[in-house]
């Protein structure tokens, strides 16, 4: 589940602190310390944690999306989903955090993310849907998401949900230790830029752990505020928003939390939960 860049925080739900990019970095003894930021560095226990969390979510993303098919509702894969969660002795994020109704995200064709699953969104021929799955397992998040496809389906969606899916393993593939987390949205955006892409700038990765958004962000486009470095330890998602269009995207008055493309263009997402390790990167959502 998406979060909001740091200085349009106040702004969309006015409960957190405006972060100031000019703020200078200091190390602190359990992660990385920034004015008014933390990044927590995961123990080995707590890595396990993140582990088992994060192939659950793979899981119960796996198993909806066996699911989807026209004539079905987003309503009805929610609902299987949340069944499911329980059963495997975990609960849905999503639910009721800062008021979400439902336990999973569903958004279809030209909605960016948080789409709210509903019995009157009913799947059909031509409809391209991402489903955004966080479980909480023992104190601790996974968190991902993927793209499905009720075909036939234009070959312009084609083009953008593998175009999508490629970016995020080219961001995924510069985390390193000592390496920028602006690495990631770099490469993201020199894999995308060139191909007419617009990437969602509003919306970025975030830190998880025992909270479900935690710092850092997690820009998926080439800028300089975020100047945090990554260390071993250090766990977040990358999912990258990709727009057939313009980046350019607005949030729902009637519900406050459907995010839709400004132009009405097609939006793809993917995303995985990632572990920074002594020498490269893990991800943590995979189903074994």
């Amino acid at each position: 589940m998406a979060d909001w860049l740091p200085p349009l925080r106040n702004h969309v739900h006015g409960i957190w602190s405006r972060w100031d990019p000019r703020s200078g970095i200091q190390e602190a003894i359990d992660g990385l310390a920034v004015t008014g930021k933390m990044i927590h560095i995961k123990n080995k226990t707590e890595i396990q944690k993140m582990r088992d969390a994060g192939r659950l979510a793979a899981e119960v993303l796996h198993e909806t999306g066996q699911r989807v098919a026209a004539g079905v509702s987003t309503l009805e894969l929610n609902n299987f989903a949340h069944k499911f969660t329980l059963s495997r002795g975990a609960r849905s994020a999503p639910l009721n955090y800062r008021g979400f109704p439902r336990s999973i995200c569903t958004s279809i064709n030209n909605v960016v993310c948080h789409g709210i699953p509903d019995k009157n969104d009913v799947l059909k021929p031509g409809d391209i849907l991402n489903i955004d799955i966080t479980v909480i397992l023992n104190g601790f998040h996974g968190d991902t998401s993927r793209m499905f496809v009720i075909e036939p389906i234009p070959e312009q969606a084609r083009r953008l949900i593998q175009d999508t899916e490629k970016s995020m393993f080219v961001g995924i593939e510069t985390i390193q230790p000592d390496g920028r987390i602006s690495d990631i949205g770099a490469a993201i955006d020199d894999f995308l830029s060139p191909r007419g892409y617009g990437i969602v700038r509003d919306l970025t990765g975030h830190g998880i752990g025992r909270n479900f958004h935690e710092d850092p962000s997690v820009p998926h486009y080439r800028q300089s505020m975020i100047t945090e470095r990554m260390r071993p330890g250090m766990t977040f998602t990358v999912e990258p928003m990709v727009n057939t269009g313009t980046f350019e995207v607005y949030t729902s008055q009637e519900d406050g939390w459907t995010v839709f493309t400004k132009d009405g263009s097609l939006s793809a997402q993917f995303e995985h939960t990632c572990l920074v390790t002594d020498h490269g990167y893990e991800i943590l959502t995979v189903m074994e």
